[in-house]
């Protein structure tokens, strides 16, 4: 097996599962208002989805490591799949009850975060393996992953038109198949995604002691932690602007799921560029400067003018300009990441800020869709907007935000991770880290 055929086979199974992941994304929302006409079920779908993310999340850092990461990511990939085809596959048996809905996504959610996360912290290894730098190779992972969310989320739209919600989540499902079958074959007889033997026997006080290191990690760390609280409350409003407020915008006011799909693959497509204008002159500023203003650009104004217009082309230029400003929020947030943890944490701590990132995503789909109910699209943009603002006002607020320019203790060293010095920040790994979900 060529040196470069796990960075590869990774590369290629997380951007088939990225774009996967956006046919979901609009597909269920879809789906849900399709067959029940209710903006609430929206939310409590998404509530029951997210709910087990956060879970996972929290106890789940320390099994990856235990079990092997190329056994997590295909595991994940296998329930993933077997999840989301059993939707259009009971609905179509006439069998589907909306609580049935609610637990396949439910344990899709439970699954999801631990192989997402198993193929993140591979990154830096393979890098190694394949024998080229960290920076390279999370740039072209986060490039090919955004191009892929980019592609399903317009095709998801097309298709739905075409073909129905039914039928797309059946080609989600396939997405899964074929990205646990990529990293079965691709990534067999990497040491780092085999199992590690445990130096303490696999007992409860064992993994207790392993997870508690994680979030000792984290919560000793004062930038991570303010990255943590604000992004906690960025991704929890954009949970309720995916699930549930860009829907409904769309049925109601907008040209149905054809412009969702357009509008979800516009604010990809500017996540894309901004990720590669980062990469090209981005990091030869000041990492605190671009950040700040970045953050306020990426979130607010989406929901301010969805709020007060009614027509696609307003928001389709305002999601293409919050993309560009959010595409350049994770390559530094993840070079933060990579800087500040130490390899041999690297799984605990990724699960621990994972957690914390994704602790208010329940409560943010559940709340947009109640907001809709009792208030109107209207006034739940409005609402869900204002959190999202005073979220992003934290790196103006909190002083622990002005040592986000070097490492605090110097370059991590490790596998994988460069000893001679920090790199400069590039694009990086775009799903989960401290960094925002994707839009």
């Amino acid at each position: 097996m060529s040196h470069r055929t796990p960075l590869a086979a990774v590369l290629a199974a997380n951007s088939i599962s990225t774009a996967g992941t956006s046919l979901t994304l609009i597909g269920v929302p879809w789906f849900v208002l399709e067959t029940t006409g209710s903006a609430g079920r929206a939310g409590v779908v998404a509530f029951c989805a997210t709910l087990p993310i956060v879970v996972a999340a929290l106890i789940g850092g320390p099994v990856i490591d235990r079990i092997g990461r190329r056994r997590v990511s295909v595991a994940s990939d296998t329930v993933c799949g077997t999840a989301i085809a059993a939707i259009p596959l009971l609905h179509h048996a006439g069998a589907l009850e909306f609580w049935m809905l609610c637990a396949l996504m439910a344990l899709n959610g439970l699954v999801h975060t631990p192989g997402n996360t198993a193929r993140y912290v591979l990154v830096p290894d393979l890098a190694e393996h394949a024998g080229t730098t960290l920076a390279r190779a999370a740039s072209l992972f986060d490039a090919v992953s955004r191009g892929a969310r980019m592609v399903g989320a317009a095709l998801a739209g097309v298709l739905i038109s075409l073909v129905g919600a039914e039928t797309v989540l059946l080609l989600d499902a396939a997405t899964f198949v074929l990205s646990a079958l990529l990293v079965a074959a691709g990534v067999r007889g990497v040491p780092a995604a085999e199992p590690r033997k445990a130096q303490a026997p696999v007992t409860l006080r064992a993994y207790r002691s392993e997870l508690r290191e994680g979030y000792a990690y984290l919560l000793g760390n004062r930038l991570l932690l303010a990255v943590v609280v604000m992004v906690m409350f960025m991704n929890g409003t954009d949970q309720g602007w995916n699930a549930v407020l860009l829907p409904v915008h769309a049925e109601g006011r907008l040209g149905g799921a054809t412009d969702l799909g357009l509008l979800t693959a516009l604010f990809g497509a500017g996540g894309l560029t901004g990720a590669l204008l980062y990469g090209a002159v981005g990091h030869r500023f000041s990492r605190r400067t671009v950040f700040t203003v970045c953050v306020i650009l990426c979130g607010a104004p989406r929901f301010a003018v969805a709020a007060f217009t009614g027509t696609t082309l307003p928001l389709a230029v305002t999601m293409a300009l919050s993309g560009i400003a959010g595409g350049m929020l994770n390559p530094i947030l993840t070079t933060m990441t990579y800087e500040r943890v130490p390899e041999e944490l690297r799984s605990r701590v990724s699960g621990a800020l994972t957690a914390g990132c994704e602790l208010a995503m329940p409560v943010g789909g559940l709340a947009a869709g109640l907001l809709v109910e009792s208030t109107g699209a209207t006034g739940a943009l409005l609402a869900m907007g204002g959190v999202y603002f005073l979220a992003t006002l934290s790196p103006l607020v909190f002083p622990a935000w002005r040592t986000m320019e070097e490492p605090e203790h110097g370059p991590v060293t490790g596998k994988g991770v460069s000893s001679s010095g920090p790199c400069p920040p590039a694009p990086v790994p775009a799903e989960r880290t401290p960094r925002r979900s994707a839009s």
